[in-house]
């Protein structure tokens, strides 16, 4: 019986389940399902080990954030039976779906499954899917053209890893994941942009799918850097739509690193199946623009978020497992 393999390629690694793995991860999937939707202080260590080979291997590589790209790209994941897509926001139509213990133990894997009080009613995974009158908004629900973004600028406690699980290509079949490594992006930087990029020139406003419902002006971090981390291993923070500089010079520093990231991505037309995961720190993420019907045959993702070691002081405010605190609640802890 052939194995899953992993392929290298010039812009990131692939792992291709084959059709008995694909089977065993789904079986095992089912299983854990049940167990996620019950409680979200699951434990599924037991479960863990039994995941095939190569796949585990693969995310557990991954995790250790040493990929150049950013990201990984894992083909032949079943979904199973699937409604229409959804067509409202927060429908939730995938509630204790195989699928739901599938992304937990990629999670797992990465590190552990996360929600945020303050996104989503703080749901641990998230359907991404155009809503009617949504169009042009930056978040999963829009269609327009999504530009480069790490996920949750704002927060202190960033996602480590992101998962987006595809259902469902939509009647385009090109809308594309495009993904931009900042490592990849740093040699088409000066010295001096670079430099500019790791001082604390920069705010970013909070995302607007967590300020859903509120009036005014969206409220924004406290200074941060873009760019961190020792060479060869840098990381960064930056969103295209929220992230704003302090003077001139960052200004364009912001934009020099938005024209690199546009040199170096690759966009990836995920078709059903497809999980892409994502190193939250390394690489940015959008999505190209596609036309939705809202027909039930629209474009549809599922998205999950990771982090390594949620510290115990944010433990300690959590009101729930696997929830981390509203953004207002821990902003200016570090």
């Amino acid at each position: 019986m052939p194995i899953a393999v992993a392929e290298r390629h010039l812009t990131g690694a692939v792992v291709h389940l084959t059709r008995a793995e694909s089977a065993g991860l789904w079986d095992l999937s089912r299983e854990v399902a049940p167990l996620v939707e019950r409680s979200p202080s699951f434990d599924l260590s037991d479960f863990v080990p039994d995941v095939p080979h190569a796949l585990r291997t693969a995310l557990t590589d991954f995790r250790d954030g040493a990929s150049d790209s950013g990201y990984l790209l894992v083909k032949g994941v079943s979904t199973g039976q699937l409604p229409d897509t959804p067509q409202e926001y927060g429908s939730r139509a995938l509630a204790g779906h195989p699928t739901n213990g599938t992304l937990a133990l990629a999670a797992e894997l990465l590190g552990g499954l996360i929600g945020y009080a303050d996104e989503k009613g703080g749901d641990l995974f998230h359907d991404v899917h155009p809503v009617r009158g949504e169009e042009h908004r930056m978040e999963n629900s829009g269609s327009v053209a999504f530009d480069f973004h790490t996920e949750n600028v704002h927060h202190p406690l960033r996602p480590d890893h992101l998962g987006l699980l595809s259902l469902r290509r939509g009647h385009e079949r090109t809308t594309a994941t495009r993904v931009a490594s900042v490592r990849r992006a740093l040699p088409h930087l000066t010295q001096a942009e670079a430099a500019t990029l790791r001082e604390l020139r920069f705010e970013s406003l909070f995302p607007t799918s967590f300020t859903r419902g509120s009036c005014g002006e969206r409220p924004a971090t406290g200074r941060h850097r873009v760019l961190f981390g020792a060479p060869g291993r840098e990381s960064f923070r930056y969103d295209s739509f929220n992230t704003g500089a302090a003077d001139p010079e960052a200004a364009r520093a912001l934009r020099a690193l938005a024209e690199a990231l546009e040199a170096v991505c690759t966009e990836v037309v995920l078709e059903p199946g497809d999980l892409l995961l994502v190193d939250n720190h390394t690489a940015a993420h959008g999505r190209s623009a596609f036309t939705p019907r809202y027909d039930g045959q629209d474009r549809w993702l599922r998205r999950f978020y990771s982090h390594g070691a949620v510290p115990g002081w944010a433990r300690r405010m959590m009101a729930g497992a696997r929830v981390l605190p509203a953004t207002g609640d821990v902003q200016g802890v570090f």
